[in-house]
């Protein structure tokens, strides 16, 4: 299936785009347009397979999709090491380059 298929905004598909992705992954094809619908979702993969991007893209839309107002936190994405924070927050900042959203990573 193409990105440009599963419902996301142009700034998103602009962001995958400049990322070389056209086609989305099996796991981004089934968690992407469930997180869109607003379900709850625990989904598992290999390495490599795109589930951060999975996450991250629905997730980025949702917030594009509501006024950020004031300065209040909006989501929170927790994870079990300071790597894998580190590449979520970067995955934000990918995904999210032409949306007027800001994220940072905190971790100790």
């Amino acid at each position: 299936m193409l990105f440009n298929q599963l419902g996301l905004s142009a700034e998103l598909l602009r962001a995958v785009e400049d990322q070389g992705y056209t086609e989305a992954t099996p796991i981004q094809c089934k968690a992407i347009p469930h997180i869109l619908a607003g379900h709850d979702l625990l989904a598992g993969a290999q390495t490599g397979t795109g589930k951060t991007a999975g996450f991250t893209l629905p997730l980025l839309q949702k917030l594009q999709a509501k006024p950020e107002g004031s300065r209040r936190i909006r989501a929170l994405i927790l994870t079990p090491t300071r790597e894998l924070a580190a590449q979520v927050n970067e995955s934000v900042h990918t995904y999210g380059k032409y949306l007027p959203i800001r994220s940072m990573e905190i971790y100790g």
